[in-house]
């Protein structure tokens, strides 16, 4: 029986957050995950798994993903239910693009591999799973997103801060356009496949051309500025955070963009946020407050 209840793992961080207001607003009911509780009981009667866990600051990935993955295909299992989990890029390695559900998995990254093990995990595992994956999330709640930390952080004073090259193409996602596609996909479940990669593309853009529109909307210049790397690579015998950056920092040079065919097959009627709207927000959030935004889409 199908009682459109939703579980969501990680609801305090930002695919748990929006996810739940997205499954809200479409009349789910939305239960969210405890973490340290008893996983399979708190799926049973679930319809959906949202699974938003993930170790922060890329903390002990090769331990905490393995045990996490465990958890969850048990807890799906036990109730039936459907996995929903945010898919990132770091699969790819530096495979040409665009990246779709065609591209080989080649991982140039531990955490490439880690990733492409727990998705092999969940294709074997016999529960319905759906990779949504997405580019470097863009939220509007701030929730410690790279744009937040880093590449926006001074924003306010006129500097972007570029973490590779300024001309390579970066796949973004909304978050919010994220948690409407998975409520979207979840409502079609039944007609989906065992395991599904859906490939989410929202725009590819430089971090010069997200600036460049930034400071149009913004009616100022912005200045790019390169990020200390060799700040960095001082503090990685010590820091593990810092280890882990840099071996992400590859992404920030390799040009790349998400292909969206996989998803236009499944959710033809789905209409992502427009880019003006999502570069209005951004003004907003890390520039001139004063700006009005533009709703995005419900």
């Amino acid at each position: 029986m199908m009682t459109k209840t939703v579980l969501i793992l990680g609801a305090s961080g930002k695919i748990g957050v929006h996810s739940a207001r997205a499954f809200a607003k479409a009349g789910w009911t939305v239960r969210k995950y405890t973490r340290g509780t008893d996983m399979t009981a708190a799926a049973m009667g679930a319809d959906v798994i949202v699974n938003g866990m993930n170790p922060p600051n890329y903390h002990d990935w090769a331990t905490i993903i393995p045990a996490i993955t465990r958890q969850v295909i048990a807890a799906a299992k036990a109730s039936g239910a459907t996995v929903l989990i945010p898919g990132n890029v770091y699969n790819y390695g530096q495979e040409p693009g665009p990246w779709s559900q065609k591209t080989p998995q080649r991982p140039c990254t531990r955490k490439g591999e880690i990733r492409k093990t727990m998705e092999s995990a969940y294709r074997t595992s016999g529960v319905q799973t759906v990779i949504l994956r997405a580019g470097t999330f863009i939220d509007p709640d701030r929730n410690g997103d790279v744009l937040d930390t880093v590449h926006l952080k001074s924003a306010h004073r006129g500097k972007v801060t570029a973490l590779g090259r300024h001309d390579a193409r970066h796949a973004w996602t909304y978050v919010p356009d994220w948690a409407r596609a998975a409520v979207m996909i979840a409502e079609k479940r039944v007609s989906l496949a065992s395991f599904e990669d859906i490939p989410m593309p929202h725009f590819a853009m430089s971090i010069g051309d997200l600036a460049e529109r930034l400071g149009q909307v913004a009616g100022r210049d912005l200045t790019l500025v390169g990020f200390p790397w060799w700040a960095m690579r001082l503090a990685a015998p010590f820091w593990e955070l810092a280890r882990e950056l840099l071996e992400m920092r590859y992404l920030f040079n390799h040009d790349h963009a998400l292909g969206g065919g996989e998803l236009a097959r499944i959710l033809p009627d789905f209409e992502p946020t427009p880019t003006e709207v999502v570069m209005q927000h951004l003004v907003h959030l890390y520039i001139d407050p004063n700006k009005p935004m533009r709703p995005a889409i419900a």
